[in-house]
């Protein structure tokens, strides 16, 4: 007579054997226990995601986001562009349009908010970076330099041949947002010229101010040289740049001279542009003073930022670069 364990273990080995037998008629399906879960893929032996996100950096664990952010919002672009090169982080903060916006709005605030946010949306797909890399804009973080050289005949002294001389001298050009800039012609190198180039020292140091406008890449200015026979400066030029968001260059396209009553200019901070606006190149309202298309001196004008005035290469003397390709 079989015992009772006998019979209770020849019991469990049946059971066993069924559900064994079952795995094979059914079929698993884990992946059905992950509806409605959101799992987040396993990143490759060895990448960056797959480590603890612990910032190691010692300026990230010192500085709060907050603090960052206000120090990234007193930047200029140009300087949050390289900051944005740093590391990851710096350069998806730095993509904030909070940023981009409050540059553009700033130098383009002679079109108005209302005007900027058409543009905005109708040209640049609501991107304020992408407004800020691809729309014209005059630079206003340094000069904008012509260098221009010509050749004079010398005087001869105990020799045969006559001596040449190679002149070089400049013109300067300082943009501001709200629509003026300041103008000088001289010899002086950049870095003599840049600590002039403002309005408090502007009429020591012979600088003249007048206003500008800028319609797509077309730039027009004007300005006034006092004096007993009024004359005023016009000048057109066009804005372009050596790579996407540059506007380091401006072609010269005309420059005239030409005369203006007494009567017509009240002081030397009259809007002189909207005062000559609608003129012919010929016309002058002088006949003392003729108007004069001018010709020479119409090399191309290279934007030298202000951090870089003291190593342009626009420093060097006549004997060591006699002439300069703007590009």
């Amino acid at each position: 007579m079989a015992s009772d364990y006998a019979l209770k273990l020849a019991a469990e080995l049946e059971s066993a054997s069924r559900l064994r037998t079952a795995q094979f008629l059914v079929t698993q399906r884990p992946w059905l226990d992950l509806y409605g879960i959101n799992v987040r893929p396993v990143a490759p032996f060895g990448s960056a995601s797959r480590k603890p996100s612990v910032d190691e950096a010692l300026i990230h664990r010192s500085l709060p986001d907050e603090l960052l952010f206000e120090i990234f919002s007193r930047m200029t672009p140009y300087t949050l562009g390289r900051a944005s090169c740093v590391c990851r982080k710096w350069k998806y903060t730095i993509r904030n349009p909070v940023f981009w916006r409050n540059a553009c709005l700033k130098a383009w605030q002679l079109n108005g908010v209302a005007e900027n946010y058409k543009i905005l949306q109708s040209n640049y797909d609501g991107s304020w970076r992408k407004m800020w890399l691809l729309r014209p804009r005059l630079r206003s973080d340094g000069l904008y330099v012509s260098r221009n050289t010509y050749i004079r005949a010398g005087v001869a002294e105990w020799k045969i041949t006559n001596p040449v001389h190679i002149v070089c001298y400049f013109r300067y050009l300082r943009f501001y947002p709200s629509g003026r800039f300041l103008y000088k012609n001289s010899s002086q190198k950049v870095k003599d010229v840049a600590k002039c180039m403002n309005f408090r020292t502007s009429k020591v140091d012979c600088v003249f101010s007048g206003r500008y406008t800028l319609s797509e890449d077309k730039v027009e200015a004007a300005l006034l040289y006092p004096g007993l026979r009024p004359t005023v400066w016009r000048i057109r030029l066009r804005l372009r740049g050596t790579t996407v968001g540059a506007n380091n260059r401006m072609d010269l396209l005309s420059l005239v001279t030409s005369g203006v009553n007494d009567n017509e200019v009240k002081g030397p901070d009259e809007d002189i542009l909207g005062l000559v606006e609608g003129w012919q190149e010929d016309e002058t309202h002088n006949p003392d003073v003729p108007a004069v298309s001018h010709k020479k001196g119409l090399t191309p004008f290279v934007f030298v930022p202000f951090d870089e005035v003291e190593t342009s290469v626009l420093n060097l003397p006549v004997d060591k670069m006699d002439y300069f390709v703007p590009g």
